[in-house]
C-alpha cells in the first residue's frame, strides 16, 4: 500500500494538495495539515483491504 502511494506520487499526481487541505502560514513556520488526503488515503486503503479480503 505505501510503495503505491509512492508510486503516484513519483508519477507527479498532486496527492498531498487537494481541497481541503490545511496550510497555515505565519513567518518561517508552515503547518501543513493534510485533513482531504488523510481521509483520500483512508477510503482507498479500506476499499483495497474490502476487495483482497474477498
Amino acid at each position: 500500500m505505501v510503495a503505491a502511494l509512492g508510486g503516484l506520487m513519483m508519477l507527479g499526481l498532486p496527492l498531498g494538495r487537494l481541497p481541503g487541505d490545511l496550510v497555515f502560514r505565519r513567518g518561517n513556520v508552515t503547518v501543513y495539515v493534510p485533513v482531504v488526503t488523510s481521509i483520500a488515503v483512508s477510503l482507498l486503503a479500506t476499499l483495497f483491504f474490502a476487495v483482497m479480503r474477498r
